[in-house]
């Protein structure tokens, strides 16, 4: 059984909406983040990075134990485990592993900088507010106009959309109105409706 080491964050909800999808049977292991066990040297054994989530496979793709960091990387090994959210043909694998890299590169550090300035930070920074409202406005625009050519980033559902939707559904705290981009607003109800969705969005509560 897959061990899952989460914390109720965007990051580690999607591998627990990778799961759930694939129907892998997995025990969920709690890091509370704001308790600062990502930096317990047992999980630092785990995870260098000292951050969430991390997963430990006992049947690699060896048939020897494997454990693994980084949300994306989990997605992909996870596909690749199952064959499933990742197009077999290549065309459409890199379209889904370009829209990827875009959450992973783009979303998440932008969105993550508006949550903190917007909700976290112990004073007021109106330069921090203004630009990370200002990209992730932006960002938005790039979903919405991906979303206008086809229903999911990839043409098809993937790992990129179970990358991105957590993100997504967040857009309270970024201070989105998500009536200002339609075709998100339409990817967004479709996806939440997954039961696998809503049971991985669950977790670790």
């Amino acid at each position: 059984m897959i061990e899952l080491y989460t914390w109720g964050t965007p990051n580690g909800r999607k591998v627990a909406i990778m799961l759930e999808e694939c129907h892998l049977p997995y025990r969920v292991r709690k890091i509370d983040i704001m308790q600062g066990e990502q930096f317990t040297p047992a999980y630092l054994a785990l995870n260098p990075n000292g951050k969430i989530p991390s997963i430990v496979d006992p049947d690699g793709p060896d048939g020897k134990p494997i454990s693994l960091m980084e949300s994306g990387a989990i997605l992909v090994y996870l596909a690749g485990k199952t064959g499933r959210f990742l197009p077999a043909a290549a065309r459409g694998k890199y379209e889904a592993l370009q829209w990827l890299m875009f959450q992973m590169g783009g979303i998440g550090p932008t969105f993550g900088q508006a949550h903190h300035f917007l909700r976290f930070a112990p004073e007021r920074v109106d330069y921090a507010i203004s630009r990370y409202t200002r990209e992730t406005a932006r960002l938005y625009g790039v979903l919405d106009a991906r979303l206008g050519q086809a229903a999911y980033l990839a043409g098809e559902y993937s790992i990129a959309d179970m990358a991105t939707y957590p993100w997504v559904a967040r857009h309270d705290w970024q201070e989105i109105d998500l009536d200002d981009y339609p075709n998100v607003r339409r990817w967004f109800r479709a996806i939440a409706g997954r039961p696998a969705v809503q049971r991985g969005m669950a977790v670790p509560n």
